[in-house]
């Protein structure tokens, strides 16, 4: 017997789901740095990138490395009005040298956007022990 559908709205094929206009964006004061600083949510692929990045070890030991994690975000989600990255991966470490108080506010909304909140990181951890193989399952 076939599941029943309890969502709103008609099911989505996937033509409609790859033609979804999902990317999302938001503007940042950044008093400290005289702007406003724009921030984009995360691809899937991102996402698991930036993931991956703040990752150390392998198998069973591996941990949260949280070095420069704030800027590895911002890096990747800081925006021009084109859409285009501010920022290139070279970038991290003079970024995370900022104003950590200007540095948070932008995070912060860039990890809004991407959906990591504090139960996101949490099952990151959670998961790092349930991995038979090792491997982060990342591509």
């Amino acid at each position: 017997m076939a599941g029943r559908n309890t969502g709103a709205g008609a099911l989505l094929s996937r033509d409609a789901i790859l033609a979804a206009a999902d990317y999302v964006t938001a503007d940042v004061a950044v008093p400290e740095w005289g702007g406003t600083v724009r921030v984009k949510g995360l691809t899937g692929r991102e996402r698991d990138s930036y993931e991956a990045s703040i990752l150390s070890g392998k198998g069973k030991n591996r941990d949260i490395n949280l070095r420069n994690a704030r800027a590895k975000l911002v890096v990747m989600a800081a925006i021009d009005e084109a859409g285009n990255r501010v920022f290139d991966d070279a970038d991290v470490v003079a970024l995370g040298q900022k104003s950590a108080l200007a540095l948070q506010r932008v995070f912060d909304k860039a990890s809004e956007l991407a959906g990591l909140d504090d139960e996101a990181i949490e099952n990151l951890t959670a998961e790092l022990g349930n991995d038979p193989s090792g491997d982060s399952g990342s591509a």
